[in-house]
């Protein structure tokens, strides 16, 4: 090995890829991302489901965010489907019609979930 490939490794300088292999590096980066997505949003609705009893499930998504330290765009889009599923969750007519593949099981919630978390907290006051 030269002393200029010890100074300049080609991670430095990463060689330039075909349009083909840019496209096929551009689906699978894509693919990647949406399986971590998929990871995050089930593990968020594991967390939910956890923490019902103490936590309403928006703050349960906020604290699943922070602690995991999601960065901003992605914690959105996290954030969404996952109150898309609960939604759907909360509407068992319409989740039928959109039913996929591959979803993931949702923990019962009801409507009036704070209304409860608030009335509990009081009684331990």
């Amino acid at each position: 090995m030269s002393i200029l490939g010890k100074l300049f490794p080609e991670t430095l300088f990463p060689r330039k890829l075909s349009a083909e292999a840019e496209q096929r590096l551009r689906l699978a980066q894509a693919r990647a991302e949406e399986s971590l997505i998929r990871a995050h949003v089930d593990n968020a609705l594991h967390f939910v489901e956890t923490l019902a009893p103490e936590l309403t499930f928006e703050r349960a998504l906020d604290v699943y965010i922070r602690e995991m330290g999601v960065p901003d765009p992605l914690a959105s889009i996290i954030a969404t489907r996952a109150l898309v599923q609960l939604g759907d969750a909360l509407t068992p007519s319409y989740a039928a019609e959109r039913a996929e593949v591959g979803t993931v099981p949702m923990p019962r919630l009801r409507l009036d979930d704070f209304d409860d978390h608030k009335r509990r907290r009081q009684a331990k006051a």
